[in-house]
């Protein structure tokens, strides 16, 4: 049992793909052209987004986004120790130093008051990253970020679906950004990602930064190509095969949605007592106000590496998210971190272990998974 599989669905979803692509060489524009067009809008409608601009990644969509809305060479941006890579060095690359804070005590997202508390004069942006199941505390990461002045800014690249007083994600500050990768809740056929924003200076100048910093319109127009470089830019520009395979995948988006919650549901009943697994999503709720999107489903566990073996000796395919927190990565040696200094992300990198979840996913499969968790478990020395 692979940790993902999208074999089934894709051939439920050939049919409209194939009519898609059958548009996007007729049009004979096979990138940044009338599907990656078409795309944006349907995601605005479904997102409730002013703004919508397809890149070719979630990555270059942060740095893009980091850019557009007013980094400085050499700002500050508080971020999650815990995290994926892109989280810090989407700061890096687009022109700022990454300054971290720990992580809630009963979740993933960034802690309000460890925000608070590395504020310095040189922070510019705070950007809170919505990870696994649930938004960060946006309530309260927006009132640190109003008390200070700072930018809010949202790696929303996993939060399809998710949202917060009825806002989706990405849309409680400046901007945010979602991802395409495969494995992800709407996910292609390979890269892809989207910045999300309801200012329309932010969306503009993405989109002059994504077709290397040309001005006017370039988006399914050849000529654009000849505009003139506004800014320094880069080539982050969507392919039309991956909008078509989006716009065939968004049909079923709210049922792929739905399917992942009765999965993460029949995962949380069947681990919350077992002993050794620490903690099942389902155990906490998420912020007041927003609802629980499942992209993983992942739980803290005893042993997590024996476990992951063990799993995997059974054909069972896992993940650890992630082993290695932000602050003790190689790339981050020169800003002086060592282990202790964050000490809740730190525990939630070494027990963190994510499971099989996807819509191609059956009940009995979950129920192989657990039988297995169960068994590890009740042999292990005591």
């Amino acid at each position: 049992m692979p940790f993902f599989d999208q074999s089934a669905s894709f051939q439920e979803h050939w049919e409209g793909i194939r009519k898609h692509l059958d548009d996007v060489l007729d049009n004979g524009k096979f990138s940044h052209g009338a599907k990656v067009a078409e795309l944006e809008d349907r995601l605005a409608a479904w997102t409730g987004a002013g703004h919508v601009v397809a890149v070719n990644s979630g990555t270059d969509a942060l740095i893009l986004l980091l850019r557009a809305a007013g980094l400085e060479p050499g700002d500050e941006v508080i971020v999650p120790a815990c995290s994926f890579i892109a989280t810090a060095s989407s700061v890096v690359l687009a022109g700022g130093v990454p300054v971290f804070a720990d992580i809630e005590e009963d979740g993933h997202g960034l802690d309000p008051r460890a925000a608070d508390a590395v504020v310095t004069p040189r922070t510019g942006m705070i950007m809170p990253v919505h990870l696994f199941d649930r938004m960060a505390a946006m309530r309260g990461l927006r009132e640190v970020a109003r008390r200070h002045g700072l930018t809010l800014v949202e790696d929303s690249a996993e939060a399809v679906g998710m949202r917060m007083d009825g806002v989706h994600a990405g849309l409680h500050g400046a901007g945010g950004v979602l991802s395409f990768f495969p494995a992800k809740t709407l996910g292609g056929i390979g890269d892809g990602g989207a910045v999300l924003t309801d200012d329309e200076s932010v969306a503009e100048t993405v989109r002059m930064l994504c077709h290397h910093g040309r001005g006017g319109r370039t988006l399914d127009n050849f000529p654009g190509i000849s505009n003139a470089t506004v800014v320094p830019g880069r080539n982050s520009k969507m392919d039309d095969v991956q909008a078509a395979v989006l716009l065939a995948k968004l049909t079923t988006l709210d049922a792929d949605i739905a399917r992942r919650a009765e999965l993460a549901e029949r995962y949380d009943a069947r681990l919350r007592e077992v002993p050794g697994v620490r903690g099942v999503p389902g155990a906490h709720p998420p912020p007041l106000g927003s609802n629980r999107v499942s992209y993983v489903q992942l739980v803290h566990v005893e042993d997590r590496d024996a476990l992951a073996a063990h799993l995997a000796a059974r054909g069972i395919g896992t993940e650890t998210y992630y082993p290695v927190p932000l602050h003790l990565q190689p790339c981050f040696a020169h800003l002086g971190h060592r282990p202790g200094d964050f000490p809740r992300a730190e525990a939630a990198c070494a027990t963190a272990l994510a499971l099989p979840l996807y819509p191609d996913l059956r009940d009995d499969h979950v129920d192989r998974v657990c039988d297995e968790i169960e068994r590890f478990y009740e042999r292990r020395p005591r």
